[in-house]
C-alpha cells in the first residue's frame, strides 16, 4: 500500500497539480492586491468611494455585503482572463510544436533516416460509396443509376414487391 501511495504521490501529474495550486495561490494574492490597491482606487475616482469592501445593505438585523462581492467578482474576472490567455498561448505553442515535429519527421523520412510505423499513420476517413452492384448482372455501376448500362435492367423499382420475384429468380440461378 505504501508503494502504491508513493507511486501515486510522486507521479508527474500530481506534482504538476501541486505546483499549479501553489502558484495559483500566489497569483490570487497578486490579483487581490491589484484589485484592492490599484483598480478599486481608480474606480473610486469616478464614484467618490474608496473602500468598496465595506459597502452593505442592512435588512432587519442582517447585512448584505455587496461591496466584498463586487471586489470578488473583479478578482475572479482578472484570474479567469489571465488563465484563459495562458491556456490559449500554451495551446498555440503545442500546435506549433506538433507542426514542427511533423515537418522534421517528413524531412527525416525523405532522407531515409526515419520510417513510419503503421501506428504513426493516421487512417483516412472512409468515403461515401459512389458505386453499387447491379443485382441482375453483378457489375459495378454509379450509385445514382436507375438503369444498369450493362444489362439494361431497371433499378428504380428493385425494392418493390415485384422485384422481389426477380431477386428470387436470381437466387435460384
Amino acid at each position: 500500500m505504501w508503494k502504491e501511495f508513493k507511486q501515486f504521490a510522486l507521479k508527474g501529474n500530481i506534482m504538476d497539480l501541486a505546483v499549479g495550486v501553489i502558484i495559483g495561490g500566489a497569483f490570487q494574492s497578486i490579483v487581490n492586491s491589484l484589485v484592492k490597491d490599484i483598480i478599486m482606487p481608480v474606480i473610486s475616482i469616478f464614484t467618490g468611494k474608496v473602500d468598496y469592501s465595506g459597502l452593505s445593505i442592512t435588512i432587519g438585523q442582517s447585512s448584505i455585503k455587496y461591496g466584498s462581492f463586487l471586489t470578488s467578482i473583479i478578482n475572479f474576472l482578472i484570474i479567469a482572463i489571465s488563465i484563459f490567455l495562458l491556456v490559449r498561448y500554451i495551446n498555440k505553442l503545442n500546435k506549433k510544436l506538433e507542426q514542427l515535429k511533423e515537418e522534421e519527421l517528413k524531412k527525416l523520412e525523405k532522407k531515409g533516416k526515419y520510417r513510419r510505423r503503421k501506428t504513426d499513420i493516421i487512417p483516412e476517413p472512409a468515403s461515401v460509396p459512389n458505386t453499387k452492384i447491379c443485382p441482375f448482372c453483378f457489375t459495378e455501376i454509379n450509385i445514382k443509376a436507375t438503369r444498369c448500362p450493362h444489362c439494361t435492367s431497371e433499378l428504380t423499382n428493385f425494392n418493390t414487391s415485384e422485384s422481389k420475384d426477380k431477386k428470387e429468380q436470381i437466387a435460384e440461378f
